[in-house]
């Protein structure tokens, strides 16, 4: 009798993505997800090259119907071990609505699509950002329970969000309003991750979050050319690496998640490089 495969699953092809499938997906049989299907087919392509088991598929996941679809195709390909959630867009070009449905809406989606197929020792990480830890404090206690636990149909409905921010897509909107959409956002990331650990471990499964500071990866050098060049120049000035952090450094501490010696490591926040 054949053994059951083992599944991780990796939402989001970028840099950081890639880097994590690497390093969490050897001898897996990995799935991909990313909303653009030529960076998909990129990626696959490339893991394929290295000898990696690997499959795309498609998927918007802001989306909730898509997210479930992808859940429910990997956890017919085998045994999901791992769900990484790296899939986000960044506060230049999106517009806040865009952040808040991808950033926001995205990642409850995946705790929610993917809790059914979790099993014993089952773990997902979801990649927040120190963003959402430099905002602490400055969201009311409501918004954050909110933000927490409100259900996916009414997650982005709550007096505290901006007037009008998802009546239109904003595309001329300033740049403060963007890194504000970007902060709750990953905030809201970080807050979600917390209230879902108990339902998770009463599956014996894990959800943690990884908060990173300033990272390289394609879409950071395209950052560091944009308006918010300046808040990250000094987000890098403040880490005591006194660098900025690598793919392969978040993806070490992924892999550590998502191992057994961290079998007793649930609702952690790690927050990275950054002070």
């Amino acid at each position: 009798m054949a053994l059951e495969k083992d599944v991780v699953v990796v939402t989001g092809c970028g840099g950081m993505g890639i880097a994590i499938a690497r390093r969490v997906g050897s001898g897996s049989l990995i799935i991909l997800a990313d909303y653009s299907q030529t960076m998909l087919e990129r990626a696959v392509h490339a893991l394929r090259e290295e000898g990696h088991g690997v499959e795309g598929v498609q998927t918007d996941v802001a989306n909730l119907s898509a997210v479930k679809k992808l859940a429910s195709h990997a956890a017919g390909l085998g045994l999901i071990r791992v769900v990484v959630h790296t899939a986000g867009v960044a506060m230049n070009p999106a517009a806040p609505s865009r952040i808040y449905h991808v950033n926001l809406l995205g990642t409850a989606n995946v705790i929610e699509a993917f809790y059914p197929f979790a099993t014993a020792g089952t773990s997902l990480v979801a990649i927040s950002s120190a963003a959402g830890h430099r905002i602490q404090g400055t969201l009311s206690p409501g918004f954050e329970r909110h933000l927490a636990t409100a259900p996916l149909q009414t997650l982005l409905q709550h007096a505290d969000f901006p007037a009008g921010v998802f009546d239109s897509v904003a595309e001329n909107a300033d740049q403060r309003s963007r890194t504000s959409a970007y902060a709750v956002s990953k905030r809201a990331n970080i807050l979600r991750v917390q209230a879902s650990a108990p339902l998770w471990a009463s599956k014996g499964a894990r959800i943690n979050s990884v908060s990173p500071g300033v990272v390289l990866s394609n879409m950071m050098k395209e950052e560091l050319e944009g308006p918010a060049a300046s808040i990250l120049r000094k987000s890098i000035d403040r880490t005591p690496a006194g660098r900025m952090g690598t793919t392969a450094d978040i993806a070490n501490v992924v892999a550590f998640l998502c191992s057994r010696d961290a079998i007793f490591v649930t609702e952690a926040i790690c927050w990275l490089m950054e002070v």
